[in-house]
């Protein structure tokens, strides 16, 4: 047992640690994790590749987001996959993500945040096209499944083995890495849904997570629960958080141009440069963005490939918009919640209690319980997301299995419970070497696969875009 924890943890490190280490004047450093030197380069060629694709069709993605239109009524829509893609997106990272971004880095770190989600967006884009051209129809839930397991299968069935194969090595090591990474996280919600509640309620642990598990269980054991509840719940969590944020800003709004003041200031380093910290300023914000948004790590375009949507570019363009929601939307309301606090307020608080002295000082006791419920709910709705997700690559590896499909629900099921009264090291590590691995296998045929991407944006921007034209898109064949 030990040897298998002393590999998961060494796996981990050599995914999510420094790899390379960069010197820089004034004795500052760049510590580049593997994951890290892999996605920014991604990110970039495809910004370059769609001309900036985020900015220049901005109207476009708007437009495309507010659809809710499918002809399947089986299938879900490309706004229902929007809200399924967000309910994961929208997470811990988005409270204890930016929490440690902003401790490590200073508020600076926001700055490349923001960056990272702009590059980001254009990897989620490739990524939602891919998806939707090589999806397949689910016949154990209606409507349509897919991924990366499945574009990844297509590419090396064309390109490698060039003849048809029930599965390719590639893409079952994603598949499987994706199911290990989703299986660790369920131990890490039902963590910090228990200890959140603890600290604001006094509830014992035991009790806040059996509820959590038998709410979650009549959900996802329920046949075509999950979207429906996903459609209340996401708009719900981000509005209220959105909205409290926009109520905090109107009440300080003094001291706003001195936020973005340390922000810009502190992102290039001003201060950091002369103390050594220009690096972790960077870093900070480029890690806990590119782990925030997931861009690249193939989980949201699972819930792509399942939107019934007349044109793969439409997905792409919803999925982009995705990453704006969680990065430059959620992530800014804690930066900003944090960073209109006194210092002298916080104390020596730090992690998830230096957003919980934040809420306190603004909204008194009711803010610590509201951080709680916050959290309950982002939490929650990414445990229901997950498991969307991995309908899709259940089925990969074991074909049209009801029976499958139910293992690995009630696998995740005991996980979330485990979780919820202790916390095993080791397991959060094995949601990190599953989401990194995830990350390996998507990116090796994202870059060869592009070609795909480009022309479908293109034929978008000719037939839809410019003349108003809807004629059926070019779509890969069925291999």
């Amino acid at each position: 047992m030990d040897i298998i924890v002393s590999v998961i943890e060494a796996v981990c490190t050599f995914l999510w640690g420094d790899l390379v280490t960069l010197q820089l004047p004034g004795g500052s450093s760049f510590g580049l994790p593997l994951l890290v030197i892999i996605l920014i380069p991604t990110g970039l060629f495809f910004t370059i590749r769609t001309r900036v694709l985020p900015l220049r069709l901005w109207r476009e993605i708007l437009s495309v987001t507010l659809e809710n239109k499918k002809k399947d009524n089986t299938a879900i829509s490309g706004m229902q996959a929007l809200i399924v893609s967000t309910a994961t997106r929208v997470g811990m990272g988005n409270l204890a993500g930016v929490v440690a971004a902003i401790s490590a880095g200073g508020a600076g770190a926001v700055f490349w945040m923001w960056i990272t989600a702009i590059i980001g967006s254009s990897t989620a884009f490739a990524e939602a096209v891919l998806a939707q051209q090589h999806k397949q129809k689910d016949p154990l839930y209606g409507g349509f499944r897919g991924g990366p397991a499945y574009y990844i299968h297509d590419f090396f069935v064309e390109k490698v083995y060039k003849k048809k194969k029930k599965r390719t090595v590639i893409a079952s090591l994603f598949a499987v890495s994706g199911l290990i990474c989703w299986f660790g996280i369920s131990q890490v919600i039902g963590n910090s849904v228990s200890s959140s509640f603890e600290t604001a309620f006094g509830i014992p642990p035991l009790y806040s997570t059996a509820a959590l598990v038998l709410i979650a269980a009549l959900i996802v054991l329920k046949k075509n629960a999950t979207v429906k509840v996903l459609d209340v719940i996401v708009p719900l969590m981000a509005g209220v958080y959105f909205f409290i944020t926009l109520f905090l800003i109107i009440k300080n709004i003094t001291v706003i141009p001195a936020v973005f003041e340390n922000i810009f200031k502190e992102a290039f380093g001003f201060r950091q440069a002369a103390a050594g910290g220009f690096g972790a300023v960077i870093m900070n914000g480029v890690k806990r963005g590119l782990f925030s948004n997931e861009a690249g790590s193939g989980s949201a375009p699972c819930a792509a490939a399942a939107a019934d949507i007349d044109h793969p570019v439409k997905m792409g363009l919803s999925q982009a918009f995705g990453v704006f929601i969680d990065t430059i939307v959620i992530c800014s309301c804690t930066a900003f919640i944090i960073l209109m606090t006194p210092v002298s307020a916080l104390g020596e608080a730090s992690g998830m209690s230096l957003i919980q002295a934040s809420m306190n000082y603004h909204l008194g006791y009711f803010g610590v319980v509201f951080i709680a419920v916050i959290l309950w709910l982002f939490s929650f709705s990414t445990f229901i997301g997950i498991l969307f997700y991995a309908r899709s690559n259940v089925a990969y590896l074991f074909g049209d299995s009801s029976i499958a499909q139910l293992i690995y629900k009630a696998a995740a099921l005991v996980m979330l419970f485990v979780g919820g009264l202790s916390a095993y090291s080791v397991v959060w590590d094995l949601g990190d070497v599953g989401i990194g691995l995830m990350t390996i296998f998507n990116v090796i045929v994202l870059w060869p696969m592009s070609g795909d991407v480009i022309r479908a944006l293109k034929d978008y921007e000719e037939n839809y875009i410019k003349t108003g034209n809807k004629r059926f898109v070019i779509r890969k064949k069925s291999l």
